[in-house]
């Protein structure tokens, strides 16, 4: 498996929500990742993807709600959040396609 594929697999999309548009006017972009991707290879991932330089790496994980689907209880899958703060200067437009 190439590099790059590699970090397509810790990185899996972009979150863009009220919160995560918040966090970016402060130089930080939000990322759904890997739920077993560590901050170094998310830092690494990123700055390889995107050739930006990170100053640091948050991550939250979120657990899944159990819901009702056809009567059925289910559980959402958990989620893992990865909050990246970029160096002065890099920025990251997650609003146009990769």
């Amino acid at each position: 498996m190439s590099a790059e594929a590699k970090h397509y697999d810790v990185i899996r999309k972009p979150i863009i929500t009220e919160k995560a548009t918040m966090a970016s006017e402060n130089g930080a972009v939000v990322f759904e990742v890997a739920i077993d991707a560590n901050k170094p290879q998310i830092k690494e991932a990123v700055e390889s993807l995107f050739g930006v330089k990170v100053k640091s790496v948050n991550t939250t994980i979120t657990k899944g709600k159990v819901k009702r689907f056809r009567g059925m209880l289910g559980k959402r899958k958990d989620v893992k959040k990865a909050y990246v703060t970029l160096e002065e200067g890099n920025t990251i437009d997650v609003t146009t396609g990769l």
